[in-house]
């Protein structure tokens, strides 16, 4: 994160705040199953294992769902070239206009957590790194060590990727209580304006 330069920092915390966005919508709608976080999915699938097991299937599904998301994205970027970061956020507002068109099914959600999942594939080169966007438990561990007197390169920018997240968040679930499909039309136009700004850098 750090060794990225303004622009493409600066379309990074946005991506992130989508991702806490998304993600705090689609927890308000699914009755406490994540978007995006899988580490929460994993902690409810084995709760759920341990005392119902038909019940873990959603979080199962929904991990699967995200690590193809993943997959995908990467496939996308490595077939991109220069435009890989247009071509993965084309394909996550695709994603997320199909989860806003079936609002309430489980296409809508497969499209939703796939859209997550593709996401993290939109900073993948050598001399960026592969960056991730939609969880930030490592940006935390920076900022702690940081704290705790060790010399992390990047914590900053790190800390700000996290309150992107919880901003997005934020609205994300004030959309998802009172306006949810409304919220993922947004989302999608988010996304939309992120490849325009990703087209923008990449001509630069």
């Amino acid at each position: 994160m750090h060794r990225l330069d303004r622009s493409r920092r600066s379309l990074a915390i946005a991506l992130s705040a989508l991702a806490g966005f998304v993600d705090a919508s689609g927890f308000v709608a699914n009755g406490g199953y994540f978007i995006s976080f899988m580490s929460g999915n994993s902690t409810r699938m084995a709760v759920n294992l341990a005392s119902d097991m038909r019940r873990a299937l959603v979080p199962a599904g929904l991990i699967l769902g995200f690590v193809l998301g993943v997959a995908l994205g990467t496939a996308v970027a490595a077939r991109s070239g220069p435009w890989r970061k247009v071509a993965v956020l084309g394909m996550v507002c695709a994603l997320l206009s199909l989860g806003a068109l079936t609002h309430g099914t489980v296409v809508a959600q497969g499209a939703l957590v796939l859209a997550m999942g593709a996401l993290n594939a939109t900073f993948q080169r050598e001399g960026e790194g592969s960056l991730a966007l939609t969880y930030v438990t490592g940006a935390l561990v920076k900022a702690g060590q940081a704290l705790g007197g060790q010399k992390v390169p990047g914590a900053g920018a790190g800390l700000a990727l996290w309150l992107g997240l919880v901003l997005g968040g934020v609205g994300g679930a004030a959309m998802g209580l009172h306006y949810p499909e409304a919220g993922l039309w947004l989302g999608a136009a988010w996304a939309a304006v992120a490849t325009l700004a990703a087209i923008r850098i990449t001509r630069q």
